[in-house]
């Protein structure tokens, strides 16, 4: 490892006021009749946990919702495609390139970091690219791999246009050291009890139509459940992929996201809009720490969050004592049970953390 690189290294690690932090979200959440996500039959998607079928929602599926409601409070995604050639493209023809000339620049900046491939980039990479372009008089020869993947590295700042990218994280296989690690993880949502699906019929009628019958007859699978989620958020990282700007509002919309951000499948029809019943949230320093469920919760109390709740603060209670010194809690936060303690005031106590 070179002086610079060790350094660098070094930096991290003892100027980052958050090494080794992480905002652990347990979330539950129940939605009637739904189907959020659907596998590659429209059937609703599923797992066997403690030899029990549970309904499930993959973390991807909710990954990307969550990323997409973050526009909503404030902040510039990135785009995330296989048509960065079009996009470059169309800043080089914004700054004077011709078509043919414009076309050449793009799929030269594109086969720097993708073939064929999604690539995660912002809109001040793209902007930077096409400059590069303009300087080399749109010659799309004189565009190297080597000289675009530098200016990546140098021009991209996820707190101004990209903070999705320090969130999710990018891998660029062409180019490894354009690599982010992703701050946050996403488990697969799983329900805390036994689901079984079930099937509805339905007709639809033909407003011209004049004889007697259904105009379309079909079926689909939908379920219902008590979902668990779980979110951390390693702050660490993300102080990193940051270099310390715009922590609290990062969290901030994050958080916000979590709350807000529902998977789009068949809501038309189903329309299953359920923000969260319960959730416990850490802020602590220590080894990550899931609830599996193991045992499906039984019905209790009218339903399934009641005993959700119970099988949920208990498991934590138990790993927190037994975990003793390496648990690591700086603080703890229930939504869910006092009125009083909203969402709003839940984001203020995360980001009032980093920022202090």
């Amino acid at each position: 490892m070179s002086n610079n690189a060790l350094q660098g290294q070094l930096f991290q690690t003892e100027g980052n006021p958050f090494q080794g932090q992480i905002i652990e979200f347990h979330i539950l959440q129940s939605f009637p009749v739904t189907c959020l996500n659907r596998d590659d039959v429209g059937s609703p998607k599923s797992a066997v946990v403690g030899g029990v079928a549970r309904a499930r929602v993959s973390s991807q599926c909710w990954k990307r919702f969550v990323r997409l409601a973050m526009h909503d409070f404030g902040i510039k995604l990135a785009i995330r495609s296989k048509k960065i050639a079009d996009h470059v493209s169309c800043a080089c023809v914004a700054l004077g390139a011709n078509e043919e000339q414009a076309n050449a620049c793009g799929q030269a900046v594109a086969a720097s970091f993708s073939k064929d491939t999604l690539h995660f980039f912002s809109e001040g990479e793209a902007r930077a690219f096409a400059n590069f372009a303009q300087e080399q008089e749109f010659d799309s020869a004189k565009i190297k791999d080597k000289d675009i993947q530098k200016l990546a590295k140098k021009v991209l700042n996820p707190a101004i246009d990209g903070l999705d990218i320090a969130l999710f994280g990018r891998m660029v296989a062409q180019a490894a050291e354009l690599n982010i690690e992703a701050a946050s993880s996403f488990s697969h949502a799983i329900s805390t009890h036994k689901v079984s699906s079930e099937v509805e019929f339905f007709t639809a009628l033909d407003d011209l139509q004049t004889e007697q019958g259904s105009a379309h007859m079909g079926s689909l699978e939908f379920n219902s459940a008590t979902y668990y989620r779980y979110i951390s958020l390693n702050l660490g990282q993300l102080y990193d992929s940051l270099a310390g700007q715009g922590m609290a509002q990062a969290i901030d919309a994050f958080t916000k996201a979590l709350f807000v951000a529902v998977p789009s499948a068949r809501q038309n029809s189903m329309a299953g809009y359920c923000p969260w019943d319960f959730a416990k949230v850490f802020v602590r320093k220590g080894q990550r720490l899931q609830v599996p469920f193991e045992t499906a919760v039984k019905a209790k109390e009218g339903g399934f969050l009641q005993p959700s709740i119970q099988a949920l603060s208990d498991y934590l209670s138990k790993k927190e004592k037994l975990a003793g010194s390496l648990f690591g809690k700086k603080a703890e936060f229930t939504f869910g049970e006092d009125e009083n303690f909203s969402i709003d005031d839940l984001v203020a106590a995360l980001t009032k953390h980093v920022e202090a």
